[in-house]
């Protein structure tokens, strides 16, 4: 597997005029600063770097612009779109031979095809070597938030949605993508990893089960804290008011960095999570109290079913 950059971003830079230059690197790819900024003072750039925490393209260190012109973030693709933000994703080159492993496990004749950023590129060579197999691969549009057909993000799946498929191919690592797939389509899906070459069918059923205990441990609750996240792609405060709305016990609480200490710190009885949507999903057993998302919450207090349930999305 093989690593390349998705375009000249030197160029790119180039053509704004830019001279002051900042850079973000999500977490996993910090260790890339450093030379990425000797290369742009060797181009007679002046530089600085973000040290704070970066989950993705919603995550922007905004306040750097205040000390540079643009802001370069390394690791994703763009959200939303910013004149004064350059995004350079990495994209990373599968073996297409390796799905293989994937045909045992399909049994529909039309499969939905989706990845992260970092294989989108490889979608219409997955999709053709589908088709030498008699399978065809559909690949669609997704939301605002995914700019590339197949794309899907740990907060949005609309592009596995919009491919009307019956069975969803997911090809990516990690666990949190492909249950997201499976709950925002509620249809059978399956799982390639391209590092460790396997695939498996996806079971939500552990998930819904810890999330329907989190859920009943609310209705216990006295008092709500509704986060409400400062991060430039986060920020969704019109349902956090509606959620509001819904209880004399819920009151909206700003924050920028969402962690344990500050949760325990604020000392509510539950949360409810307007920010990242992994945040309720992936981190749970982190948080000292139950975190909601807004539909589970909706459950709660008696404005949704259970039947109903939904994942999170920022769409």
């Amino acid at each position: 597997m093989s690593s390349k950059p998705t375009s000249d971003i030197f160029l790119r830079l180039e053509k704004t005029g830019a001279k002051k230059v900042a850079l973000q690197f999500p977490e996993g790819l910090k260790r890339k600063a450093c030379s990425f900024a000797t290369d742009l003072r060797e181009r007679g750039y002046e530089v600085i770097i973000s040290g704070e925490p970066c989950w993705g393209a919603c995550d922007l260190d905004l306040d750097l612009l205040k000390d540079a012109d643009i802001l370069i973030h390394y690791g994703h693709a763009p959200v939303d779109s910013r004149e004064d933000v350059l995004y350079e994703y990495l994209r990373r080159d599968i073996d297409i031979e390796a799905l293989e492993e994937v045909l045992p496990h399909l049994t529909k004749k039309e499969v939905g095809l989706v990845t992260t950023i970092q294989h989108v590129h490889q979608l219409p060579e997955i999709k053709e070597f589908l088709k030498k197999h008699g399978i065809t691969g559909l690949i669609a549009k997704g939301s605002e938030r995914t700019p590339y057909d197949g794309q899907v993000l740990g907060c949005t799946f609309e592009s596995a949605k919009n491919t009307g498929a019956d069975e969803i191919l997911f090809i990516g690592t990690g666990v949190f993508h492909p249950l997201g797939v499976r709950l925002a389509t509620k249809k059978r899906v399956v799982a390639f990893d391209p590092y460790t070459k396997k695939a498996e069918i996806v079971d939500a059923s552990k998930l819904l089960r810890q999330r329907f205990a989190r859920i009943e441990k609310a209705k216990e609750a006295e008092s709500f804290g509704i986060i409400v996240s400062k991060k430039s792609g986060q920020k969704r405060l019109d349902i956090a008011k509606r959620l509001e709305s819904l209880s004399d016990k819920a009151f909206i609480v700003f924050i920028h960095e969402v962690t344990p200490d500050a949760l325990l710190n604020l000392g509510f009885d539950a949360y409810v999570n307007t920010a990242c949507p992994r945040l309720a999903y992936d981190d749970q057993a982190r948080f000292p109290k139950p975190m909601l998302s807004p539909q589970e919450f909706e459950i709660v207090c008696g404005v949704r079913d259970w039947e109903d349930y939904e994942i999170d999305q920022i769409i």
